[in-house]
Protein backbone atom coordinates (compact mmCIF):
# COMPACT_ATOMS: atom_id res chain seq x y z
CA UNK A 1 0.00 0.00 0.00
CA UNK A 2 1.32 3.45 -1.15
CA UNK A 3 2.75 6.04 1.58
CA UNK A 4 0.76 8.96 1.55
CA UNK A 5 2.92 12.37 1.72
CA UNK A 6 2.79 15.76 1.80
CA UNK A 7 3.61 15.76 -1.82
CA UNK A 8 -0.20 13.94 -2.49
CA UNK A 9 -1.87 15.97 -0.01
CA UNK A 10 -0.91 18.97 -1.95
CA UNK A 11 -1.70 18.01 -5.41
CA UNK A 12 -4.96 17.29 -3.99
CA UNK A 13 -5.52 20.48 -2.67
CA UNK A 14 -3.84 22.37 -5.08
CA UNK A 15 -1.40 24.11 -2.78
CA UNK A 16 2.07 23.95 -2.01
CA UNK A 17 3.77 21.68 -0.13
CA UNK A 18 4.98 24.55 2.89
CA UNK A 19 1.29 25.29 2.78
CA UNK A 20 0.47 21.89 3.52
CA UNK A 21 3.28 22.24 6.41
CA UNK A 22 1.92 25.44 7.48
CA UNK A 23 -1.41 23.98 8.06
CA UNK A 24 0.02 20.34 9.86
CA UNK A 25 1.52 23.08 12.15
CA UNK A 26 -1.40 24.76 12.75
CA UNK A 27 0.24 28.34 11.47
CA UNK A 28 -2.89 29.61 10.03
CA UNK A 29 -1.63 33.39 9.91
CA UNK A 30 -1.71 33.79 6.46
CA UNK A 31 -4.18 31.03 4.87
CA UNK A 32 -7.49 31.43 4.08
CA UNK A 33 -10.26 29.50 5.22
CA UNK A 34 -10.68 27.85 1.84
CA UNK A 35 -7.55 26.87 1.36
CA UNK A 36 -7.63 25.08 5.38
CA UNK A 37 -10.81 23.54 4.34
CA UNK A 38 -9.15 21.98 1.06
CA UNK A 39 -6.35 20.86 3.13
CA UNK A 40 -8.57 19.49 5.78
CA UNK A 41 -10.81 17.43 2.79
CA UNK A 42 -7.42 16.43 1.33
CA UNK A 43 -5.91 14.63 4.49
CA UNK A 44 -9.31 13.15 5.59
CA UNK A 45 -10.10 11.82 1.73
CA UNK A 46 -6.03 10.44 1.28
CA UNK A 47 -6.27 9.33 4.87
CA UNK A 48 -2.51 11.26 5.87
CA UNK A 49 -1.08 10.70 8.99
CA UNK A 50 2.43 12.91 9.37
CA UNK A 51 5.64 10.77 10.36
CA UNK A 52 5.94 12.49 13.66
CA UNK A 53 9.44 10.67 13.99
CA UNK A 54 10.43 12.73 10.91
CA UNK A 55 8.98 15.84 11.74
CA UNK A 56 11.17 15.63 15.36
CA UNK A 57 14.19 14.93 13.88
CA UNK A 58 13.60 18.36 11.42
CA UNK A 59 12.45 19.99 14.39
CA UNK A 60 15.03 18.55 16.16
CA UNK A 61 11.83 18.62 18.98
CA UNK A 62 9.38 15.72 20.04
CA UNK A 63 7.15 17.82 21.44
CA UNK A 64 7.35 15.80 24.43
CA UNK A 65 8.37 16.05 28.54
CA UNK A 66 8.92 13.70 30.69
CA UNK A 67 7.80 13.97 34.46
CA UNK A 68 9.05 11.87 37.16
CA UNK A 69 7.08 11.97 40.70
CA UNK A 70 8.39 10.33 43.81
CA UNK A 71 5.58 8.76 44.59
CA UNK A 72 1.86 8.65 42.69
CA UNK A 73 0.19 7.43 45.23
CA UNK A 74 0.23 10.73 47.13
CA UNK A 75 -2.96 13.15 45.29
CA UNK A 76 -0.80 16.17 45.24
CA UNK A 77 1.43 14.24 42.86
CA UNK A 78 -1.69 13.14 40.87
CA UNK A 79 -2.91 16.45 40.90
CA UNK A 80 0.22 18.16 39.67
CA UNK A 81 0.37 15.83 36.78
CA UNK A 82 -2.88 16.88 35.93
CA UNK A 83 -2.07 20.47 35.81
CA UNK A 84 1.06 19.69 34.15
CA UNK A 85 -1.06 17.46 31.26
CA UNK A 86 -3.65 20.42 31.04
CA UNK A 87 -0.70 22.98 30.33
CA UNK A 88 0.74 20.79 27.85
CA UNK A 89 -2.39 19.41 25.99
CA UNK A 90 -2.92 23.15 25.39
CA UNK A 91 0.88 24.06 23.84
CA UNK A 92 0.73 20.86 21.53
CA UNK A 93 2.92 18.38 23.40
CA UNK A 94 2.50 15.38 25.13
CA UNK A 95 3.18 14.10 28.63
CA UNK A 96 5.39 10.67 29.86
CA UNK A 97 5.10 10.07 33.51
CA UNK A 98 7.19 8.20 35.19
CA UNK A 99 6.79 6.92 38.90
CA UNK A 100 10.46 6.92 40.79
CA UNK A 101 8.95 5.40 44.34
CA UNK A 102 11.90 7.84 45.78
CA UNK A 103 14.24 5.20 44.80
CA UNK A 104 17.79 6.89 43.42
CA UNK A 105 17.80 3.69 41.32
CA UNK A 106 15.00 4.40 39.39
CA UNK A 107 14.86 7.78 38.75
CA UNK A 108 18.19 7.41 37.15
CA UNK A 109 17.08 4.84 34.78
CA UNK A 110 13.97 7.03 33.93
CA UNK A 111 16.21 10.24 32.96
CA UNK A 112 18.04 7.92 30.84
CA UNK A 113 15.01 6.35 29.12
CA UNK A 114 13.45 10.22 28.99
CA UNK A 115 16.69 11.59 27.27
CA UNK A 116 16.79 7.87 24.69
CA UNK A 117 13.55 9.07 23.82
CA UNK A 118 14.43 12.59 22.70
CA UNK A 119 12.18 14.63 25.14
CA UNK A 120 13.10 17.66 25.03
CA UNK A 121 12.84 18.68 29.14
CA UNK A 122 11.73 17.54 32.45
CA UNK A 123 9.95 18.30 35.55
CA UNK A 124 10.88 15.71 38.37
CA UNK A 125 10.46 15.27 42.09
CA UNK A 126 13.92 14.51 43.01
CA UNK A 127 14.96 12.14 45.03
CA UNK A 128 18.19 13.87 45.80
CA UNK A 129 20.47 11.05 44.86
CA UNK A 130 21.59 11.93 41.59
CA UNK A 131 23.14 14.72 42.11
CA UNK A 132 25.74 14.86 39.23
CA UNK A 133 23.27 13.16 36.56
CA UNK A 134 20.98 16.49 37.08
CA UNK A 135 24.47 18.71 36.61
CA UNK A 136 25.26 16.88 33.73
CA UNK A 137 21.84 17.54 32.66
CA UNK A 138 22.59 21.36 33.55
CA UNK A 139 25.86 21.24 31.85
CA UNK A 140 24.25 20.32 28.37
CA UNK A 141 22.05 23.23 28.86
CA UNK A 142 18.95 20.43 29.40
CA UNK A 143 15.67 21.80 30.14
CA UNK A 144 15.06 20.36 33.61
CA UNK A 145 12.09 22.28 36.60
CA UNK A 146 11.93 20.74 40.17
CA UNK A 147 8.89 19.87 41.50
CA UNK A 148 8.10 20.03 45.64
CA UNK A 149 11.78 19.81 46.32
CA UNK A 150 15.04 21.54 46.73
CA UNK A 151 18.52 19.13 46.17
CA UNK A 152 21.92 21.43 47.24
CA UNK A 153 24.26 22.05 44.54
CA UNK A 154 21.48 22.01 41.69
CA UNK A 155 20.66 25.43 40.60
CA UNK A 156 17.19 24.82 38.99
CA UNK A 157 13.60 26.71 38.64
CA UNK A 158 11.96 25.14 41.68
CA UNK A 159 8.72 24.81 42.52
CA UNK A 160 7.51 25.15 46.37
CA UNK A 161 5.22 25.06 48.69
CA UNK A 162 5.43 27.62 51.54
CA UNK A 163 5.86 24.47 53.62
CA UNK A 164 6.72 26.20 56.88
CA UNK A 165 3.38 28.10 56.67
CA UNK A 166 1.12 25.22 56.10
CA UNK A 167 2.25 23.28 59.25
CA UNK A 168 2.23 27.03 61.31
CA UNK A 169 -1.54 27.06 60.07
CA UNK A 170 -2.58 23.97 61.54
CA UNK A 171 -0.81 24.30 64.88
CA UNK A 172 -1.85 27.82 65.15
CA UNK A 173 -5.17 26.74 64.79
CA UNK A 174 -4.66 23.83 67.20
CA UNK A 175 -3.85 26.27 69.91
CA UNK A 176 -6.40 28.74 68.90
CA UNK A 177 -8.43 25.59 69.67
CA UNK A 178 -7.66 25.26 73.36
CA UNK A 179 -4.73 22.11 72.45
CA UNK A 180 -1.45 22.36 73.93
CA UNK A 181 -0.27 18.74 73.81
CA UNK A 182 0.30 18.81 69.90
CA UNK A 183 2.03 15.87 68.00
CA UNK A 184 2.69 15.46 64.58
CA UNK A 185 3.05 12.13 62.01
CA UNK A 186 5.55 11.87 59.17
CA UNK A 187 7.57 9.72 56.82
CA UNK A 188 11.18 9.33 57.87
CA UNK A 189 13.42 12.42 57.66
CA UNK A 190 15.50 11.73 54.90
CA UNK A 191 17.97 14.63 54.47
CA UNK A 192 16.39 15.28 50.41
CA UNK A 193 12.43 15.81 51.13
CA UNK A 194 12.50 19.79 51.27
CA UNK A 195 8.44 19.73 52.53
CA UNK A 196 8.97 17.19 55.13
CA UNK A 197 11.94 19.03 57.09
CA UNK A 198 10.38 22.63 56.58
CA UNK A 199 7.16 21.72 58.22
CA UNK A 200 8.75 20.48 61.19
CA UNK A 201 10.82 23.32 61.46
CA UNK A 202 7.16 25.66 60.83
CA UNK A 203 5.54 23.37 63.75
CA UNK A 204 8.31 23.86 66.25
CA UNK A 205 8.81 27.16 65.74
CA UNK A 206 4.75 27.85 66.77
CA UNK A 207 5.15 25.54 69.72
CA UNK A 208 8.07 27.65 70.67
CA UNK A 209 6.17 30.99 69.78
CA UNK A 210 3.82 30.01 72.72
CA UNK A 211 6.38 29.00 74.96
CA UNK A 212 4.72 24.77 74.51
CA UNK A 213 8.18 22.81 75.19
CA UNK A 214 8.52 20.77 72.25
CA UNK A 215 7.95 16.48 73.23
CA UNK A 216 10.27 14.28 71.01
CA UNK A 217 7.80 11.89 71.70
CA UNK A 218 5.24 14.04 70.15
CA UNK A 219 6.81 13.86 66.28
CA UNK A 220 6.35 10.47 64.42
CA UNK A 221 8.52 10.04 61.56
CA UNK A 222 8.41 6.52 60.36
CA UNK A 223 7.59 3.87 56.86
CA UNK A 224 3.72 4.57 56.07
CA UNK A 225 3.45 0.45 56.99
CA UNK A 226 4.83 0.91 60.75
CA UNK A 227 2.74 4.34 61.27
CA UNK A 228 -0.51 2.44 62.67
CA UNK A 229 2.60 0.74 65.58
CA UNK A 230 3.99 4.22 66.18
CA UNK A 231 0.65 6.13 66.58
CA UNK A 232 -0.02 3.44 69.18
CA UNK A 233 2.95 3.50 71.17
CA UNK A 234 2.25 8.07 70.64
CA UNK A 235 -1.08 7.62 71.77
CA UNK A 236 -0.76 4.80 74.65
CA UNK A 237 1.88 7.31 76.88
CA UNK A 238 1.07 8.39 80.39
CA UNK A 239 0.41 12.12 78.64
CA UNK A 240 -0.51 11.37 74.99
CA UNK A 241 -0.95 14.42 72.76
CA UNK A 242 -4.28 15.74 72.02
CA UNK A 243 -4.01 16.60 68.69
CA UNK A 244 -2.17 15.46 65.45
CA UNK A 245 -0.76 17.14 62.41
CA UNK A 246 -0.89 14.81 59.21
CA UNK A 247 2.45 15.65 57.13
CA UNK A 248 0.68 14.60 54.10
CA UNK A 249 -2.70 12.87 52.72
CA UNK A 250 -1.22 8.97 52.96
CA UNK A 251 -0.36 9.92 56.72
CA UNK A 252 -3.62 11.38 57.25
CA UNK A 253 -4.90 7.91 55.76
CA UNK A 254 -2.78 5.50 58.62
CA UNK A 255 -4.76 8.43 61.29
CA UNK A 256 -8.00 8.05 60.24
CA UNK A 257 -7.57 4.22 60.21
CA UNK A 258 -6.08 3.86 63.97
CA UNK A 259 -9.21 5.81 65.71
CA UNK A 260 -11.44 3.87 63.61
CA UNK A 261 -9.97 0.66 64.78
CA UNK A 262 -9.60 2.06 68.33
CA UNK A 263 -13.03 4.07 68.37
CA UNK A 264 -11.78 7.33 69.33
CA UNK A 265 -14.29 10.13 68.45
CA UNK A 266 -12.89 13.25 66.38
CA UNK A 267 -11.84 15.41 67.81
CA UNK A 268 -13.31 14.57 71.18
CA UNK A 269 -10.67 12.02 71.81
CA UNK A 270 -8.30 13.27 69.44
CA UNK A 271 -8.03 16.63 67.13
CA UNK A 272 -7.01 16.04 63.43
CA UNK A 273 -5.51 18.23 60.92
CA UNK A 274 -3.70 17.51 57.68
CA UNK A 275 -1.66 19.00 55.06
CA UNK A 276 -3.45 18.14 51.55
CA UNK A 277 -6.92 18.67 51.00
CA UNK A 278 -8.36 15.39 50.23
CA UNK A 279 -11.21 15.07 48.08
CA UNK A 280 -13.41 13.22 51.12
CA UNK A 281 -12.13 15.75 53.49
CA UNK A 282 -15.53 17.49 53.65
CA UNK A 283 -17.73 14.35 53.25
CA UNK A 284 -15.65 12.81 56.15
CA UNK A 285 -17.36 12.02 59.51
CA UNK A 286 -16.58 14.40 61.12
CA UNK A 287 -15.43 16.85 57.94
CA UNK A 288 -11.73 17.12 58.41
CA UNK A 289 -9.75 20.24 58.98
CA UNK A 290 -7.29 20.59 56.00
CA UNK A 291 -3.77 22.81 55.20
CA UNK A 292 -4.58 22.84 51.01
CA UNK A 293 -2.06 23.46 48.75
CA UNK A 294 -2.58 25.23 45.18
CA UNK A 295 -1.63 22.33 43.26
CA UNK A 296 -3.10 22.60 39.90
CA UNK A 297 -1.36 26.23 40.00
CA UNK A 298 1.53 24.76 41.15
CA UNK A 299 1.58 21.96 38.37
CA UNK A 300 0.76 24.78 36.01
CA UNK A 301 3.61 26.77 36.69
CA UNK A 302 5.74 24.15 36.70
CA UNK A 303 4.99 23.09 33.30
CA UNK A 304 5.43 27.13 31.67
CA UNK A 305 8.74 27.68 33.05
CA UNK A 306 9.54 24.32 31.32
CA UNK A 307 8.15 25.00 27.86
CA UNK A 308 9.65 28.71 28.36
CA UNK A 309 13.13 26.78 28.67
CA UNK A 310 12.50 24.69 26.17
CA UNK A 311 11.82 27.07 23.74
CA UNK A 312 14.23 29.76 24.65
CA UNK A 313 17.30 27.22 24.78
CA UNK A 314 19.31 29.95 26.88
CA UNK A 315 22.12 28.69 29.73
CA UNK A 316 22.12 32.20 30.92
CA UNK A 317 18.52 32.08 32.09
CA UNK A 318 18.60 32.71 36.35
CA UNK A 319 17.02 29.70 37.85
CA UNK A 320 14.10 30.98 40.72
CA UNK A 321 12.62 29.47 43.10
CA UNK A 322 8.62 30.18 43.21
CA UNK A 323 6.68 29.73 46.83
CA UNK A 324 3.23 29.04 46.63
CA UNK A 325 0.68 30.17 49.93
CA UNK A 326 -1.22 27.25 51.71
CA UNK A 327 -4.76 27.96 52.40
CA UNK A 328 -6.09 26.38 56.19
CA UNK A 329 -9.84 24.97 55.25
CA UNK A 330 -11.61 24.95 58.96
CA UNK A 331 -13.95 22.57 58.99
CA UNK A 332 -14.89 20.33 62.47
CA UNK A 333 -11.50 18.32 63.18
CA UNK A 334 -10.37 20.41 65.38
Amino acid sequence: MKTITIADVAKRAEVSKSTVSQYLNQRYDYMGEKTKKRIELAVEELGYSPNIIARSLKQKSTSTIGVIVANILHVFSTQVIRAIEDFCNESNFHVIVCNADDDPIKEKRYIDMLRAKQVDGIIAFPTGGNVDLYKGLLNDNYPVVFMDRLVPGILVDTILLDNEKSSSLAVEEFIGSGYKQIGMVTPPLNHYVTPRLERIDGYKKVLQKHGIPFQPDYLVSVEIPDIQMALHRMLTLPNPPEALLAMNDRVLFEILMYTKEHQLNIPEDLAVIGIDDVSFAEFYSPALTTVAQPVFEMGKKAAELLLNRIGEKDSDLNSEIYRFEPELIKRASC
